[in-house]
């Protein structure tokens, strides 16, 4: 059985983008280099062999371009790409050809991104136990998360600041000092962490803090 190409058009939409019509009734959507590689044009008849390539070249290359797309909505660990990729129902092997070849190019660099994410997260005010939590959420390899963790601040000035915020020098009743005990380790810190950062105040006793 052979497949012939019936008619070749031109999407209107997307540049460099082509329909392949083929008298099986199928369409495939191919990019210029596809119709290069495959010498694709009107009549041209293809055995079962070589349509089986064209068709793995077009899905293949078709999973590269939903990586790329996926990559300019956000930044992603390589995890994350491909449990996406998978998601949409790209097959395995191109959703390992797809992750190479970024990864090949460095648009997807885990090592970077867990830096970038160590950042934002210090950024607003986050300890390291909600860091890891993320680095851990989003699939960046734990042999990672030393370097990564080293752009994190000083812990005093990250939590004095957040404490300065809270409290905008005012003295705190107990109850106060609940709340912002709590919100603390919601971000992530450690009691040992905040018992520390709270002794630096003058202005209350510590020890009337319990551990949670």
């Amino acid at each position: 059985m052979t497949h012939t190409v019936t008619k070749l058009t031109e999407s209107k939409k997307v540049k460099d983008r082509w329909y392949a019509d083929f008298d099986t009734g199928e369409t495939l959507e191919v990019g210029l280099s596809v119709i290069a590689d495959h010498s694709l044009f009107t009549g041209r008849a293809y055995s079962e062999e070589e349509f089986a390539a064209l068709r793995a070249d077009v899905s293949r290359l078709g999973a590269r371009a939903r990586a790329l797309r996926l990559l300019g909505t956000r930044p992603m660990s390589r995890h994350e790409l491909t449990d996406k990729l998978t998601e949409k129902g790209e097959t395995p092997e191109d959703v390992q050809s797809a992750v190479d070849y970024l990864e090949g190019l460095g648009y997807l660099d885990d090592a970077q991104y867990a830096a970038s994410l160590v950042r934002h997260y210090a950024g607003k005010g986050y300890g390291p136990g909600r860091v890891r939590q993320e680095l851990y959420r989003r699939g960046v390899p734990k042999e990672l998360w030393e370097d990564a963790l080293a752009e994190l601040p000083e812990d005093t000035e990250a939590i004095d600041a957040l404490i300065d915020r809270r409290l905008r020098g005012a003295e705190p009743d107990r109850k106060e000092l609940k709340r912002l005990t709590d919100m603390l380790l919601r971000r992530g810190y450690g009691w040992g962490e905040i018992k520390s950062a709270l002794s630096r105040y003058e202005y209350y006793d510590i020890s009337e803090t319990e551990e949670p």
